[in-house]
């Protein structure tokens, strides 16, 4: 399990640091609704990387994610479509990011969290986290990497919480505070805010190249041996 839990460390760190579901709590917790809307965004979140997860697995299960101690064809395969997908992410997020004096331009549902209810933020989570694309991509290379370990399900099973419970990170931050220091937490979610809203796509497409280089270089590696 221990082997498991290492290969998925940098993903659930890389999935925490989104910054729309970190924005979307933000301002869920400035609404009226907030003590149900921004718990209920969280659960959705964990909700999705969880759904994405356990499909993988249950999936590289079945396929078989070893040949004679090395990983499969297939696997090598899937790390090297997912890194160029991730370096095609990385490519858009970077052409997009927002000159200094322009205006970051954001989801337009941002701009009706008001109206949610705790149902419509918990599917919103979900989403975010399921189909989202540098999500589901990060996702899939994190429970691909569980599978390959050829550890026991329930080692497996671990690995994936451990994930989910790092992945949930990022928009779990601004619950706790808010629900730890209350008011006093109105100008921390604010900046912090603010700040991902700036620097998000050069945050996302730093991230996603990262990672592409890493699954390139895992395919690489595993073509050769």
């Amino acid at each position: 399990m221990g082997e498991a839990i290492g290969q998925i460390l940098s993903y659930g760190v890389a999935v925490a640091l989104s910054a729309f579901p970190i924005i979307g709590v933000v301002l869920m917790l400035a609404t009226p609704r907030a003590r149900s809307n921004g718990p209920a965004l969280l659960l959705g979140w964990a909700v999705g990387l969880a759904l994405v997860g356990t499909i993988v697995l249950l999936v590289s299960g079945g396929a078989g994610s070893s040949d004679q101690g090395q990983p499969a064809d297939w696997v090598s395969a899937l790390d090297l479509a997912l890194g160029v997908l991730l370096l095609w992410v990385a490519v858009k997020e970077w052409r997009g990011r927002p000159g200094r004096d322009e205006e970051v331009a954001l989801p337009k549902w941002m701009k009706t969290v008001d109206s949610f209810t705790p149902a419509k933020a918990l599917a919103l989570g979900t989403a975010l986290s399921a189909l989202n694309p540098k999500n589901l991509l990060l996702s899939i290379a994190a429970a691909s990497a569980i599978a390959r370990t050829d550890t026991s399900a329930g080692a497996q099973a671990g690995a994936l919480a451990v994930y989910v419970a790092l992945g949930s990170l990022g928009p779990g931050t601004p619950v706790v505070l808010y629900f730890a220091l209350k008011e006093r937490s109105r100008h921390i979610l604010e900046d912090l805010r603010l700040w991902m809203e700036r620097n998000n796509t050069v945050i996302m497409a730093v991230i996603c190249l990262v990672f592409a280089a890493k699954l390139v270089g895992n395919a690489i590696s595993g073509f050769s041996s």
